[in-house]
């Protein structure tokens, strides 16, 4: 496993930012940078089971481990979804982690991905585009 980071700084208050993460409508707005249409299914209330969906039913399911509103959102991820079957995988300690920092100027937006090698390139290339989504949706947001 591997941790890759990812920082990007936003000119608005950590709970707009918050709301552009978690907001269904703006959630599938910025993670198009990983698939058009994505979506998910279910709450972020902290041990809640979340499933994130691409248009074909296929994606992943994972734990919300930490839900600290406006400052910390992490995820476990759990296993694969095909056909809207979950398939559960050892991935281990498998987390996302989406940390927000208050700033003079807005907030230090964070995203740490423990995961293996083999997705490093997806995530290099994908997480500055989708984090540009949120900074754009944020600070263009009335």
């Amino acid at each position: 496993m591997e941790i890759f980071e990812y920082t990007i700084q936003i000119n608005a208050a950590p709970e707009k930012v918050w709301t552009v993460l978690w907001d269904d409508f703006s959630y599938r707005q910025w993670t198009s940078a990983f698939t058009e249409g994505s979506f998910y299914m279910g709450t972020w209330e902290q041990d809640s089971i979340v499933k994130f969906f691409d248009p074909n039913n296929n994606g992943m399911y994972s734990r919300v481990l930490k839900n600290n509103p406006n400052k910390e959102m992490t995820f476990l991820h759990l296993g694969e979804i095909y056909d809207g079957v979950e398939v559960p995988q050892d991935w281990g300690d498998a987390t996302e982690s989406y940390i927000l920092e208050e700033t003079e100027d807005g907030t230090k937006l964070t995203a740490k991905i423990n995961t293996s090698e083999e997705f490093k390139s997806f995530f290099e290339d994908k997480f500055p585009i989708a984090l540009q989504n949120v900074k754009n949706l944020a600070e263009n947001q009335l």
